[in-house]
């Protein structure tokens, strides 16, 4: 009889073709799967809107299928890489140490609560998702490699916010609101349950549309480079972001290259105005400083005015000089009825009998 215990097998990830109710966080996860350096998509929602797990299902779709996951307490020379401490003493060789960035290349890194990240390390993940390489020059090491992550950060808004000029340079933003309805939400647990109940079932019957999806995104990612931005598509985004009163032109750029990558997933050779539509609000949700409502406030209170006096009284009766000054107020004057702005007179205040006190006798030495 043998003991010898089976090897085990890898856990079955959730479909991205099952995930409901989030229509507009898998378009903006397919956009970037199609161009990585649009510059990751960050994420913003309450507890329990399928962020990580959308994040994680998407790995699935791309060719290298590789997912990496970032902690909050890694070092710069973890994420980067760094000089081959090993190599460096056994053999006296300078060799650079891949990090994370190099495992992920290909494939997602993914930032759960992005915001409490070190904005250091921010701020050089943005730095590779926009350029696609890894420049290292730090232990006596000089060392570059193509990184073409498709960076996925999600945040929780109770925690704190993300820094103004981190946020700009998050190519899209998604943010999530709560489930909307009855309806949804029991869509939501009722396949969540099913997954829970057997993964191995739950994934085979979504296999096919899995399979026809990562057959589209690869068809994209190929076609990319081909599709062209047509005059009209031009001036309708430097539009809508001269509405927006975004700062620079990062929005343009990234709306440009969004619409290209949804018009790529449609198998469209140009552009259409449709793509621009599709994409904006992603661009734009965390860029936009115009077009908000103002915060209320009270209306000021107009000051009084005087009826206006017809010509002929007007000239018998001359407007009043400016009064004299009032004589000082002695203690025995009253203000005047209706004059406010003096200090009230004087009132005489009878005198209270106080208790004698006893004489304090000091003590004899």
């Amino acid at each position: 009889m043998s003991t010898a215990t089976p090897p085990a097998t890898a856990p079955v990830g959730f479909p991205f073709t099952a995930i409901k109710g989030q229509p507009l966080l898998q378009r903006a996860l397919l956009l970037a799967a199609v161009d990585p350096l649009l510059g990751g998509v960050l994420v913003e929602g309450p507890r329990g809107t399928a962020k990580s797990t959308s994040a994680r299902a998407l790995a699935a779709l791309l060719p290298a299928g590789r997912f990496v996951n970032l902690p909050l307490g890694a070092t710069e020379e973890q994420l980067v890489g760094s000089l081959d401490l090993e190599a460096a003493l056994q053999r006296s060789a300078v060799q650079f140490r891949p990090g994370l960035l190099a495992r992920a290349h290909g494939g997602i890194l993914y930032v759960d609560e992005v915001n409490l990240l070190a904005d250091g390390l921010v701020d050089l993940l943005l730095d590779v998702s926009a350029s696609g390489i890894n420049r290292v020059e730090r232990d006596g090491v000089s060392h570059q490699h193509e990184a073409r992550i498709t960076l996925i950060g999600t945040m929780n808004p109770e925690e704190g916010q993300l820094r103004p000029q981190l946020l700009d340079r998050f190519g899209l933003f998604v943010r999530l609101e709560n489930v909307p309805n009855a309806q949804v939400r029991k869509a939501i647990v009722r396949t969540r349950m099913a997954f829970d109940a057997d993964p191995q079932a739950f994934a085979s019957r979504h296999a096919a549309a899995q399979t026809a999806l990562a057959l589209r995104v690869a068809q994209a990612r190929d076609r990319l480079a081909t599709v062209e931005w047509p005059e009209a598509v031009h001036d309708e985004v430097a539009q809508r972001c001269q509405d927006a009163g975004v700062e620079g032109v990062r929005a343009d750029l990234v709306m440009l290259r969004a619409a290209r990558a949804h018009a790529a997933l449609e198998a469209r050779a140009q552009v259409t105005p449709a793509d621009v539509q599709a994409v904006a609000e992603l661009a734009l949700a965390h860029r936009r400083t115009q077009g908000q409502p103002a915060p209320a406030s009270p209306p000021a209170e107009p000051p009084p005015q005087q009826p206006e006096a017809p010509p002929a009284q007007a000239a018998a009766n001359p407007p009043p000089t400016a009064p004299a000054p009032a004589p000082d107020v002695g203690p025995a004057d009253q203000n005047p009825a209706g004059d406010w702005g003096a200090m009230p007179a004087s009132q005489a205040v009878p005198l209270q009998a106080v208790k004698a006190l006893r004489p304090f006798q000091p003590k004899k030495a």
